[in-house]
């Protein structure tokens, strides 16, 4: 089965996380198929036919991104407005993404601590995603656990983003089965 990578992140080039991880998932290609949406999608003229059948030939689907502002980057939320429609992905009809697995690939700039009850944001990453884990939940979809790394803004070193990269290849490849 391959899986499926959502890639939302709006300055990749300037990324040194998500960057990295791309470069590590493009050695796999007859196992993981990347899409970047700010690439495919410079204007934000999503096209949801084309989405909705690449969404229908994948049964593991991962979203990779950056937390920004403590949620997802706009076009990515964007993308799920348009392509998760009533009749397709949920309603009395609407069934596409029932079964499918989906999960989430982090890159925090901050510290780990920040992000628990006691840390300055006062939210673990677990809150700031409810609203795609209930997504998914109302889509009948199966709630993968995220994958995260922290301190991508400037406290992770170079040796760290890279093993992350390799655990992220180890997540995709346990959870797709």
């Amino acid at each position: 089965m391959k899986t499926l990578i959502i890639l939302a992140h709006p300055s990749i080039d300037n990324s040194r996380v998500n960057k990295q991880w791309e470069q590590e998932l493009i050695q796999f290609p007859d196992k993981i198929e990347i899409h970047e949406l700010y690439k495919e999608y410079p204007d934000w003229n999503i096209n949801i036919k084309y989405e909705q059948q690449l969404l229908e030939m994948h049964d593991h689907i991962i979203f990779q991104f950056p937390i920004y502002w403590y949620s997802y980057p706009p076009l990515l939320k964007k993308w799920l407005d348009d392509v998760w429609t009533h009749g397709w992905a949920y309603g009395s009809k609407g069934h596409k993404l029932k079964g499918k697995k989906f999960g989430a690939a982090i890159s925090i700039g901050d510290k780990k601590e920040n992000y628990l009850p006691t840390g300055s944001v006062s939210f673990t990453i677990n809150e700031l995603i409810a609203p795609f884990k209930a997504s998914v939940k109302h889509v009948g979809g199966i709630v993968l656990p995220y994958f995260a790394i922290f301190g991508a803004s400037f406290q992770a070193s170079d040796e760290e983003i890279r093993q992350s990269a390799k655990d992220y290849i180890s997540y995709i490849f346990t959870n797709s089965k």
